[in-house]
């Protein structure tokens, strides 16, 4: 329904605070995003945002309708559950980390589409948090400790990271001994996690904000940058432990941790009791506990 659609990118919208930036996040353009903001304002017969040269505010209208479409999105999505009962929901849509899924989640989710084959699985490969309410998807996969209303988080497990570079990179730049250090290294980013690292030492937490010479959204990207010498890197413990042993990388003052991040599936509360989402969620589970799915193999 084209009022569903301008409702969620009004949402997405004031969550983000501008046109582009929704849009990037719903895999569109600006003015497919700037016409469902338009309709829904002529539906409504009132304005949602401030538009001036400096950014988009919600008005006071728009403020208010926020509070209720959150809601109503969740009471339609229960609605349907309501009607669709028991019966196998044939269509889920699931955000997952790219790396991470491809690594090691995929064959738990490939798997459960041969053992049920009534359904279809919707993978959307997406490295950074979304809020599955507003985007439409029945569940979200990801690490980051965002959280958002109308939407519960089932843990899955800890995601330790490890901070590295090259002996080249070293070799050149020097060994930085203290997370301050890293002020005057060139650091490779990633892009949801923002340029300010946070470690936990000795005397306490440690922040730094660091100087990003290359960016990706992919974990296997960032550690072959670093591999080859770009800069220093934070990378999840199993994706550089191979690189470590065969001695590629570095680990830079282990006294100083990163904190861990904690993989979860973010589902909306008016899909929890669907028996399909209820499935999968007891399939991601099943693949990372006792032992996260990167220990077990």
């Amino acid at each position: 329904m084209d009022v569903i659609s301008n409702i969620r990118a009004f949402l997405t919208v004031a969550r983000v605070g501008s046109f582009s930036a929704a849009a990037r996040k719903s895999n569109t353009v600006p003015s497919v995003i700037s016409k469902r903001i338009s309709q829904l304002e002529h539906q409504l017969k009132t304005q949602l945002f401030m538009r001036s040269t400096r950014g988009l505010n919600l008005t006071e209208a728009g403020r208010g309708y926020q509070q209720r479409f959150i809601a109503l999105l969740a009471d339609l999505e229960a609605a349907i559950d309501g009607v669709e009962g028991a019966r196998v929901q044939e269509h889920i849509r699931i955000k997952c980390p790219s790396t991470l899924t491809a690594l090691h989640l995929s064959d738990a989710l490939i798997r459960f589409r041969i053992d049920n084959p009534g359904v279809r699985v919707d993978l959307v490969m997406i490295d950074r948090t979304v809020n599955p309410l507003e985007e439409g998807y029945d569940l979200a996969l990801g690490a980051l400790p965002a959280t958002y209303p109308h939407v519960i988080d089932v843990p899955l497990c800890p995601l330790p990271r490890t901070i590295v570079a090259s002996s080249a990179y070293l070799s050149r730049r020097g060994h930085p001994q203290h997370p301050r250090d890293l002020a005057h290294h060139d650091c490779i980013t990633f892009p949801a996690s923002g340029t300010r690292w946070v470690f936990k030492g000795p005397s306490g937490e440690v922040g730094v904000e660091v100087n990003s010479v290359f960016s990706a959204t992919d974990g296997r990207v960032l550690r072959d940058a670093a591999v080859h010498g770009v800069g220093v890197a934070i990378v999840s413990d199993y994706m550089a432990r191979p690189s470590l042993a065969a001695g590629d990388l570095t680990e830079i003052f282990p006294e100083f941790r990163v904190p861990d991040l904690y993989m979860k599936i973010l589902v909306p509360e008016s899909r929890q009791a669907n028996p399909t989402v209820r499935a999968i969620i007891d399939t991601l589970v099943a693949a990372s506990q006792p032992l996260p799915p990167w220990e077990s193999r």
